[in-house]
């Protein structure tokens, strides 16, 4: 992989000159780090520890709160402290009422803090928001993981029209592969502040794989279920709600039913749409395992003992590669191509019949075997230290 791409140096001058106040102070750059769900923080905590430990940059970490629950337990797994809680969840509100609070929420604490650099991470209503934010105080914005596609605007949604419309506020794109790297260029043809530095959630799988123990709870359902296959499903897409998710949830219990030595962990989105059909799908079979939504670090052993990982999940496209793991896509479309073309990902759109993919993996596990010797598409566990160095360089020649 072509880590680190260069960029236009004068270009990109210009552009932190007219938009930022770098250089203008003794003090060291500021970069503010925002994010609000669960996803964008475990991408983002190699960067922020690497912050932390540089003396290079002061940092400033800002949670929307986009997600509450599921966000608190990955925090301290990451001692990860948050300077400013915008607390902006909500039952059932709309990505227009979340954005409507961020702007709302964040303004004055840019006002306050006079960051150089906000970093954003992915697709999200808060990573989209509070690049609209920054851009309108001229502040720099990073975008982490840049440069995914899918293709259609609509799917998923919102998310590919967030990614989409942050890397045309971005000042440093910082993109996981050369793939993403090609997608930016498509769209913009001279689009030269583009670097390709991995995807850090590779450096936040090895933190955890190196630092952390097996929960008690879940020691005891490996130990209960060692020597079974076990599939690992997460589901929680939007566009997977109603028919779709109802199809795949009533195939996978067939599957499970009918063998004997199968059995199917789910840590179950809370979103009610998600709650009410899977216990209505998949409640009272004794190998069909309902569980809370996990630790982090529970989560990474879960998708290590798996036999097969079944999800809709973006991120879960990038952590199966990191593990060697193999993977079923439940979408029509990926914006994670790579995980496709290594071999270690197959797509499943809503018209093929899950239950028949399942059971021809179960009677061959030729493509299953294979996927551990297959090379990590998405990088190499340094993709903090480079994002870091690039905003050192850049900074540097904008003074």
């Amino acid at each position: 992989m072509d880590f680190m791409t260069r960029t236009n140096d004068a270009d990109l001058k210009e552009h932190l000159n007219r938009s930022t106040g770098f250089g203008d102070s003794s003090d060291s750059p500021k970069v503010l780090v925002l994010f609000g769900t669960r996803p964008e923080a475990i991408k983002l905590a190699p960067v922020i520890a690497a912050l932390k430990r540089s003396p290079d940059f002061r940092s400033v970490v800002v949670s929307s709160s986009q997600h509450t629950d599921l966000l608190k337990p990955f925090l301290r797994i990451f001692d990860i402290n948050v300077d400013h809680d915008l607390k902006v969840m909500s039952q059932d509100q709309t990505p227009n009422q979340v954005s409507a609070k961020i702007l709302n929420l964040l303004d004055p604490i840019l006002e306050i803090e006079k960051p150089d650099v906000i970093l954003v991470q992915g697709d999200t209503t808060t990573a989209f928001t509070g690049a609209f934010a920054a851009f309108n105080r001229k502040i720099a914005v990073g975008h982490v993981e840049a440069g995914l596609r899918s293709g259609n605007p609509l799917s998923p949604f919102p998310e590919e029209m967030n990614r989409r419309l942050i890397s045309q506020l971005a000042a440093f794109n910082f993109a996981a592969t050369e793939s993403n790297r090609e997608n930016l260029l498509r769209e913009s043809g001279d689009f030269d502040n583009i670097y390709v530095v991995g995807n850090t959630v590779v450096d936040a799988l090895h933190f955890i794989l190196e630092s952390s123990e097996t929960g008690e709870d879940l020691g005891k359902l490996l130990s209960k279920t060692e020597g079974m296959k076990r599939i690992l499903l997460t589901t929680h897409r939007r566009e997977s709600f109603g028919e779709v998710m109802g199809k795949n949830l009533s195939h996978l219990r067939k599957f499970v039913e009918t063998h004997d030595d199968v059995c199917l962990f789910f840590p179950v989105h809370p979103n009610p749409n998600v709650r009410e059909a899977t216990y209505q799908k998949l409640n009272g079979s004794d190998r069909i395992f309902l569980l809370d939504p996990m630790d982090y670090a529970d989560f990474v052993a879960l998708m290590k003992e798996s036999w097969l990982i079944v999800s809709d999940s973006g991120g879960v496209q990038e952590e199966a590669p990191s593990l060697g793991k193999p993977l079923l896509v439940l979408r029509e479309n990926t914006e994670r191509p790579e995980a496709i073309a290594s071999g270690v990902a197959k797509l499943i759109g809503s018209n093929a019949d899950l239950f028949e993919i399942l059971e021809e993996n179960y009677r061959d596990e030729s493509w299953i075997r294979s996927v551990r010797e297959i090379e990590n598409p998405f990088g190499d566990g340094a993709s903090a230290k480079r994002i870091l160095t690039v905003l050192k360089e850049k900074i540097r020649i904008s003074a």
